[in-house]
């Protein structure tokens, strides 16, 4: 038996002389009138309807948030004031006056409880609070540190790393109480002792308390009782 294969043949559509007219019919003539009055109404604004138009307000910043800072932060002063302290020239020598100076020298890097209970009993004796140098070398960090620390408490603080060699300071906390009268020449030799006069002063130092350290003075130093007594006082007070 054979077998046919057949297929159907796929015609094209033919597009005669006709059809092509009545395409050419069915799109639009478009005229230079035309291309003229669109230019008229769709034309490019000209510098004088520029001016017409009316400016409109640009962002208000002043109205933007403003971050919130409970205390502010005079950096230039703080700047000002830690650049003086270092300083190579050396000031003439002046005598303390007004009184007996109660210092307390710590590192902001001391425990947060040291710290606090340092920072409150220096405010109700007049203490004065000394560091050495900046708090992990930046200003900006001092200050923040500074301020969370004393947290509005009205303290005397102080960056001056010539205290620390003027009484041979090598361990924090160290307490001194220097008498009214004595000689405040800072160092110029850079040595490692004490250049203070020793009878000006008495230190002590260790992990205590400013009420602890101040009696174990007034019992073990007769010279400086009555000024620690007075400092005691304030802290009862």
């Amino acid at each position: 038996m054979l077998l046919a294969l057949s297929a159907q043949a796929q015609t094209s559509p033919v597009i005669t002389d006709e059809d092509m007219a009545r395409a050419r019919r069915a799109q639009p003539t478009i005229t230079d009138n035309d291309i003229e009055r669109a230019q008229k109404a769709h034309g490019v604004p000209s510098a004088a309807d520029l001016e017409r138009v009316p400016n409109t307000a640009g962002p208000r910043i002043d109205v933007l948030p403003q971050p919130q800072v409970k205390v502010p932060v005079d950096l230039e002063a703080l700047s000002k004031a830690y650049a003086l302290q270092m300083k190579a020239a050396q000031p003439p020598s002046t005598i303390l006056s007004g009184g007996p100076i109660l210092m307390v020298f710590i590192s902001l890097s001391m425990p947060e409880a040291t710290l606090k209970r340092l920072v409150s009993q220096a405010a109700r004796t007049k203490a004065s609070l000394l560091i050495r140098g900046l708090f992990n070398g930046s200003l900006r960090d001092t200050v923040t540190r500074t301020q969370a620390l004393l947290a509005g408490q009205s303290v005397a603080f102080q960056i001056d790393p010539q205290a620390f060699e003027r009484y041979a300071i090598t361990q924090v906390p160290s307490f001194v109480l220097v008498r009214e009268g004595a000689d405040s020449t800072p160092c110029g030799d850079g040595g490692r002792g004490s250049c203070a006069p020793p009878n000006d002063y008495v230190r002590l130092a260790g992990d205590v308390s400013l009420d602890y350290a101040l009696g174990h003075i007034q019992h073990r130093t007769p010279r400086f009782s009555k000024d620690a007594s007075a400092f005691i006082q304030r802290l009862k007070g």
